[in-house]
């Protein structure tokens, strides 16, 4: 009965996201892994998620959760033959000259998470209702709409038209996902089906399936799928993206064998979804080696001033 009471009121303290950091990551963090957060020393992969958000916050992290900006830093470390055709930028719905725009593409809210507009066929599209929509996406901050996820605070909001990808012979891309640590990819959470049957898993380096996955909301691939033929140059393209950080989640997809960039990810879930068997969470969690504080536990904001 206890538990019950707390999470109860856990569930309403989660939605005043205007509390102190410190004191809201550990409201968040208890609610949905239902332990309690030890900022002095966090040990699982959420908890090191939680504490990034609080004391992790370079300035160049909000240029790489925006989905429009990351382009110019993409295209500086590796290039820009692996960014998506971009079409247009607008910062106002009204503004879109559909006209102009191909039969099929995408539509990204560049500030928040899974705000996306996949049109296939345009002649279907209804403009009125998709304006309406965009508007409201434009509306959201991503801070104030999760869990305090810093990096995307000051983002401002815009609409990033894009290229519709299709890969042939599958309704729908496959998304690879590089856990990446000080530099270094360790595994690959891959998603598949999105649209007909979404099932993820984990696989290692060689694309050997590993005996975790993320988040029992999806189901599991449980057998091995096909190895993508440029996945050693996605492991390399997303370590080079994801050096002098701590930790960050370099996404990519492969399109007929060629491959596109996704975006940066530095709070996976939000620090809501678990790795499952549990204890994967404090393995994973290893692999994150946060960096040092000051005597005073100031908040880090400078990237050449990190120290381990």
């Amino acid at each position: 009965m206890l538990k019950k009471i707390r999470r109860f009121f856990l569930r309403h303290l989660r939605k005043m996201r205007f509390l102190p950091p410190k004191v809201y990551v550990k409201i968040h963090y208890e609610y949905f892994s239902g332990k309690k957060l030890d900022l002095n020393n966090p040990q699982d992969f959420n908890a090191k998620i939680e504490w990034y958000k609080v004391f992790y916050r370079p300035n160049i992290l909000t240029q790489l959760v925006d989905k429009h900006e990351v382009r110019t830093y993409v295209e500086e470390k590796i290039g820009a033959k692996y960014l998506n055709e971009l079409y247009a930028v607008y910062d106002n719905a009204e503004d879109i000259d559909f006209d102009s725009l191909p039969n099929s593409f995408v539509i990204k809210a560049n500030h928040t998470n899974g705000h996306n507009l996949i049109v296939k066929d345009k002649k279907n599209l209804d403009k009125e209702k998709s304006i309406k929509l965009l508007n409201k996406w434009l509306r959201k901050n991503q801070y104030y709409r999760r869990g305090q996820e810093w990096a995307y605070k000051d983002v401002k909001p815009k609409l990033v038209i894009e290229k519709f990808l299709k890969e042939e012979n599958k309704s729908t891309l496959t998304d690879y996902k590089f856990y990446c640590f000080n530099g270094v990819a360790k595994f690959i959470n891959v998603h598949i089906d999105r649209e007909d049957d979404h099932k993820q898993g984990c696989f290692d380096l060689n694309f050997n399936l590993l005996p975790f996955g993320k988040s029992k909301s999806y189901k599991s691939i449980s057998s091995d799928i096909e190895k993508p033929i440029n996945l050693e140059e996605m492991v390399q393209l997303s370590e080079t993206l994801a050096a002098n950080f701590p930790f960050v989640r370099v996404d990519f997809y492969s399109v007929n064998g060629q491959t596109i960039f996704g975006e940066l990810t530095f709070y996976p879930s939000d620090a809501r979804n678990k790795f499952y068997p549990e204890e994967y969470n404090t393995i994973i969690g290893d692999y994150f080696q946060l960096p040092k504080l000051n005597s005073k536990k100031e908040t880090i904001t400078n990237l050449e001033a990190i120290k381990y």
